[in-house]
Parts: C-alpha cells; sequence; structure tokens
C-alpha cells in the first residue's frame, strides 16, 4: 500500500508524540511508525519504574538510621523481592496504560505497527507500505548497549530493559558501567540487600567533570556498595555463575547488569539512503536548534540524536522538530539550560555547563560541603558538596554540580537562575529561609562572592542587602 503524508514519524517515544502534537497543531497530515514495544521509553523500562524501585530501596534503607534517632524494631524489615518487582511492574503499567491512553490508542490509519527503513529521501518503507513524506522524523530512540561478548551468558546479563521483568532477583549482582542508570538501580539494589559490586573502566563515576565534585561522590556512593574503577570488566564462566574482574580485583556473581550505555536504533533504518550526512557514528548531522539534517526534510529527536539523553530534552526536541517538520521554512529555537540528576541517595547533579568546557582563567568556584548543614544533618544526609562556577567579570553563574539530598530541587533552582544569567550578588540577596536545603547553597554563593571580590553599593554595606535608590 502507497500512502502520502506531510510528516513520516518513525518512533512513538517521547520525542515522537511530542513531535505528532506538533504536526497536528499545524493541521498537516502525518503517519506515526513503531516498531516493538510501546509506552516510551521513560514510562516503560526507564525513568519510571526506576524510580519506583529507587524508592522502595530508599523506604528501607531508612531503617539503618532508626536506633540513632531511638525507633526500634527497624532490623525486623526485610525485602519481599518478588512482591516489590511486582509493585513496580504494576506502576509501571499504570504509567504505560496513561501513555497509550493519550496518544496510540486514540490513533487509526495515522498509526502504523512495524520498523520503517529509507528505500529513498522521503521515501519510508515498513512492512508492506511505502510511505511518501514531505518531511521526516527520526525518533526512534535507543536501546541498551551488550557487548557481543557476554551475549552467550543468556538471562544472567540484564538491563535496564529486562530487570523489571524478573520475578526475582539474586544474591549477587555485579553493576557494569557507572553512569546515571549504573549508579540508580545499584544502589537501590544494595539497598533492597542485594550484594552489589560496581564496575567502570573511567575513574569516574556519573559523567562528573569537576575533580572535588568526583570526589565527593565517589565517597559518598562507596558507602552503598563497592565501587571497582579505573579497569574495564571482564567476564568468565565459573560453575554457573559469573567472575568479574577488574584489573587485580574479580567477584563472582549470579547476574551482571550492563549498564555501559545505550546505542542508537539506526541499524534496520537504511539511514544512508535518506540524503543526510552522517558523523563518525552513522548519525545524522543536525542543527540543535532546528533539529533539521543540514537542508533536507529529514528532521532528528529524542535519545537518538546522542545528546543529552533525558525526557524534557527529548520532549523539547520533538516540539521543534516537529513544529519546522510542519513548516516550509526552519525556526531556530533557544534549547533549555543542561540539567542532569542521577537519583540516588544523595542525588547528583550537573547543572549548566560542564566543568571542564570552562576557561579556568575566565571563572571563580565557590563550593559548600554538607557537613555543617543542619537541615542536611537532621536528615541524616550531610554528606556531599555544592560546587558553583561564575564569571570573574560578571559574577553570572554559569553552571553548578550538586550532591546532596534533595539535591534534585537545588538543581532546578540553579538552572533556573542560570537560565536568567543571574549574577552572584542577584542570587544572595534572594530569601534563604532556615533550616533548608537551600542554605547549603547560600553558603556556596558566600564562598563565591568572596573570590569575585564584586563591588556593593554602598561599598561597606553587606552583600546580602540591596540599597534603596
Amino acid at each position: 500500500m502507497e500512502r502520502n503524508v506531510d510528516v513520516a514519524i518513525i518512533g512513538a517515544g517521547t520525542a515522537g508524540l511530542a513531535a505528532v502534537s506538533q504536526v497536528r497543531q499545524a493541521k498537516k497530515t502525518f503517519v506515526l511508525i513503531n516498531g516493538g514495544e510501546l509506552g516510551t521509553t521513560c514510562a516503560r523500562v526507564g525513568c519510571m519504574p526506576s524510580k519506583a524501585l529507587i524508592q522502595v530501596g530508599h523506604d528501607l534503607h531508612r531503617r539503618e538510621l532508626f536506633g540513632r534517632e531511638g525507633i526500634e524494631g527497624g532490623e525486623g524489615l526485610s525485602a519481599n523481592l518478588p512482591d516489590i518487582l511486582e509493585h513496580v511492574r504494576d506502576l509501571r503499567d499504570i504509567l504505560v496504560d496513561r501513555v497509550l491512553g493519550n496518544s496510540t490508542d486514540q490513533m487509526e490509519e495515522e498509526f502504523l505497527d512495524g520498523y520503517a527503513r529509507f528505500i529513498a529521501p522521503g521515501v519510508l518503507q515498513a512492512g508492506d507500505d511505502v510511505i511518501q513524506a514531505k518531511s521526516v522524523i527520526i525518533a526512534c530512540g535507543t536501546r541498551p548497549m551488550v557487548p557481543p561478548a557476554w551475549v552467550d551468558f543468556g538471562d544472567r546479563i540484564l538491563t535496564s530493559d529486562t530487570l523489571f521483568e524478573q520475578e526475582d532477583l539474586p544474591q549477587a549482582v555485579a553493576v557494569v558501567g557507572l553512569g546515571i542508570i549504573g549508579l540508580e538501580l545499584g544502589q537501590a539494589l544494595a539497598q533492597l540487600g542485594i550484594s552489589v559490586t560496581g564496575f567502570d573502566q573511567q575513574e569516574n563515576i556519573a559523567g562528573l567533570a569537576d575533580p572535588s565534585a568526583r570526589q565527593s561522590a565517589i565517597e559518598v556512593m562507596s558507602r552503598a556498595f563497592p565501587l571497582w574503577l579505573g579497569h574495564a570488566a571482564e567476564l568468565q564462566e565459573e560453575e554457573g555463575r559469573i567472575r568479574v574482574s577488574a584489573g587485580e580485583q574479580s567477584v563472582v556473581v549470579d547476574k551482571v547488569l550492563a549498564a555501559m550505555g545505550r546505542q542508537t536504533n539506526l541499524d534496520w533504518l537504511s539511514v544512508e539512503n535518506a540524503g543526510v550526512e552522517l558523523d563518525e557514528h552513522g548519525t545524522p548531522v543536525f542543527d540543535s536548534t532546528t533539529m533539521r539534517c543540514g537542508e533536507t526534510r529529514v528532521f532528528i529527536a529524542g535519545d537518538i540524536t546522542g545528546t543529552d539523553q533525558v525526557l524534557h530534552e527529548a520532549a523539547t526536541e520533538g516540539r521543534i522538530a516537529g513544529y519546522n517538520a510542519a513548516r516550509g521554512e526552519s525556526t531556530a529555537f533557544t534549547r533549555k539550560t543542561s540539567l542532569a540528576i542521577t537519583f540516588t541517595s544523595p542525588n547528583i547533579c550537573s547543572v549548566g555547563a560542564a566543568f571542564d568546557d570552562l576557561n579556568p582563567e575566565e571563572i571563580e568556584t565557590g563550593e559548600m560541603r554538607l557537613g555543617p548543614v543542619g537541615r542536611a544533618l537532621l536528615m541524616g544526609a550531610n554528606r556531599g558538596i555544592i560546587r558553583l562556577y561564575a564569571q570573574k567579570k560578571s559574577g553570572v553563574l554559569l553552571g553548578a554540580t550538586v550532591i546532596a539530598e534533595r539535591g534534585e530541587h537545588l538543581a532546578h533552582l540553579l538552572a533556573w537562575a542560570i537560565d536568567d544569567q543571574m549574577t552572584v550578588l542577584q542570587l544572595l540577596r534572594k530569601p534563604f529561609y532556615h533550616p533548608t536545603m537551600e542554605e547549603a547553597v547560600q553558603g556556596a554563593l558566600r564562598d563565591l562572592l568572596q573570590k569575585l571580590k564584586l563591588p556593593t553599593t554602598p561599598p561597606d554595606a553587606p552583600p546580602e542587602l540591596e540599597a534603596l535608590d
């Protein structure tokens, strides 16, 4: 069957669905093509089921503070893993159903179930259907990366796609890859009583560029489970179990969680037939302000871009791609301040410009360690650090790294401040309630101000005070 549409959208994830909304608003014809499971990566295997598991882990872990607080009986609490996994799946299914009910369930001929591939520029084949499209949006997402040598271990290799489908979990797990996914799931499993060992070939976790923040994160996360850094993990069969070795260290586990990143779903798309320029990874070259690939009528959005693989960025890219794909001219849109959050305890957050992208001659750095922060002490969570980066000349805040309990909220405040190009002085003149975690930000700002030596009016006035005209 041949079909002619204004816009063909490949992938019904967050980016693809956001694109659909814009194409519909423009009253253009479209087809949404999707192969595999529906319901978005976030709702089905990503953000939401992982946060459900993390919440259970954090809740159970609180029992370790009970004795100190005078609460008895905490040692009697334990994790029923089959029931926990069923609970996670129940919540997952609710969220997936919500996505489907507001999207593909409402489509008829506009939705096509199948894997699409380019057979020529603007021409797609999906099963027996051939689609001629004036514009095409590539939003077909990513999948977990598993080394080919590990395939022989079968279902003893877990990924974020398969973890939540387990009926039970074993006593010992190795987590290979300590980015956001590896850290979140590794800590959650450890808090549920599983013996977890973490591996990463980098001397780093969570992709942190700031050396001080990196050291703080490693110290904090090492309290949850051992971190073996700086060597690639090697797997060997050992009497039905798996020996994982890294350098001179090794451990025998029941299963391995592969968390080494995600690979694009471009391999079945035949993107070489799309008439677009490809980079060294085989990904279309695109303009991040328009999501357009060169001068073609091909657009790209979501995780498949290989940039910030987070939901809000995927949604933004989908809206940009959908808006421009439905129109003759492409409009360039401002991108949001970078924001990444690892939902461990404490949270690990990167905001704005990365530390290693800044010129050390042009910035000053302020920090506040959480040890003396009253609210953090009361919560039993006074480990971590806040690092802020500002321009020397202007005092404008450029970026931040936050390792703190409830850091997700601090990171948002800092992202908004960076987005508005606020200075350290302007931020210090905002109210900071006591006792709150926000006081840690205040402490880092004060440290920054001492180094910046920004003028105040009058010159001897306290910097937190602003004189009336």
